[in-house]
Protein backbone atom coordinates (compact mmCIF):
# COMPACT_ATOMS: atom_id res chain seq x y z
CA UNK A 1 0.00 0.00 0.00
CA UNK A 2 1.54 3.35 -1.04
CA UNK A 3 0.19 5.61 1.66
CA UNK A 4 2.67 8.37 0.91
CA UNK A 5 0.08 10.30 -1.24
CA UNK A 6 -2.69 9.71 0.60
CA UNK A 7 -3.08 13.66 1.70
CA UNK A 8 -2.67 14.29 -2.29
CA UNK A 9 -4.94 11.64 -3.65
CA UNK A 10 -7.75 13.27 -1.10
CA UNK A 11 -7.09 16.72 -2.02
CA UNK A 12 -7.62 16.07 -5.78
CA UNK A 13 -10.68 14.15 -5.10
CA UNK A 14 -12.31 17.20 -3.79
CA UNK A 15 -15.21 14.77 -1.63
CA UNK A 16 -14.34 16.81 1.35
CA UNK A 17 -15.49 20.25 3.14
CA UNK A 18 -13.03 23.32 3.88
CA UNK A 19 -12.31 22.07 7.50
CA UNK A 20 -10.88 19.05 6.36
CA UNK A 21 -9.17 20.51 3.39
CA UNK A 22 -7.43 22.76 5.77
CA UNK A 23 -6.47 19.61 7.43
CA UNK A 24 -5.28 18.01 4.58
CA UNK A 25 -3.07 20.71 3.74
CA UNK A 26 -1.85 22.00 7.04
CA UNK A 27 -1.75 19.22 8.93
CA UNK A 28 -3.31 18.86 12.62
CA UNK A 29 -2.90 22.02 14.90
CA UNK A 30 -4.72 19.79 17.88
CA UNK A 31 -5.89 16.27 19.20
CA UNK A 32 -9.27 16.92 17.79
CA UNK A 33 -7.75 18.11 14.29
CA UNK A 34 -5.65 14.46 14.91
CA UNK A 35 -8.44 12.63 15.17
CA UNK A 36 -10.59 14.36 12.04
CA UNK A 37 -7.34 13.72 10.21
CA UNK A 38 -6.71 9.98 10.96
CA UNK A 39 -11.39 9.31 10.15
CA UNK A 40 -9.91 10.87 6.73
CA UNK A 41 -7.17 8.58 6.39
CA UNK A 42 -9.56 5.59 7.03
CA UNK A 43 -12.05 7.00 4.69
CA UNK A 44 -8.83 7.05 2.28
CA UNK A 45 -8.28 3.74 2.31
CA UNK A 46 -11.86 2.68 2.26
CA UNK A 47 -12.14 4.39 -1.07
CA UNK A 48 -8.73 2.37 -1.95
CA UNK A 49 -10.21 -0.79 -1.18
CA UNK A 50 -7.50 -1.45 1.18
CA UNK A 51 -8.30 -3.61 4.54
CA UNK A 52 -7.18 -3.44 7.98
CA UNK A 53 -6.85 -6.57 9.42
CA UNK A 54 -5.96 -5.54 12.74
CA UNK A 55 -9.55 -4.30 13.62
CA UNK A 56 -10.32 -8.60 12.50
CA UNK A 57 -8.47 -9.70 14.99
CA UNK A 58 -8.91 -7.20 17.73
CA UNK A 59 -11.95 -9.38 18.53
CA UNK A 60 -9.55 -12.25 19.30
CA UNK A 61 -7.52 -10.59 21.44
CA UNK A 62 -10.05 -9.39 23.82
CA UNK A 63 -10.52 -11.39 26.80
CA UNK A 64 -12.97 -10.68 30.24
CA UNK A 65 -11.68 -10.05 33.74
CA UNK A 66 -13.00 -13.07 35.01
CA UNK A 67 -10.64 -15.18 32.17
CA UNK A 68 -7.92 -13.76 33.04
CA UNK A 69 -8.27 -14.41 36.88
CA UNK A 70 -9.39 -18.17 36.05
CA UNK A 71 -6.02 -18.47 33.96
CA UNK A 72 -3.71 -16.84 36.78
CA UNK A 73 -5.38 -19.07 39.30
CA UNK A 74 -4.32 -22.45 37.57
Amino acid sequence: MDSNNWKKEMIDSQIFNQKESNLLKNGAKSLTDSWWLQALYVRWKKLKGYEDTDIENKGQLQSSFKEFERKNQD
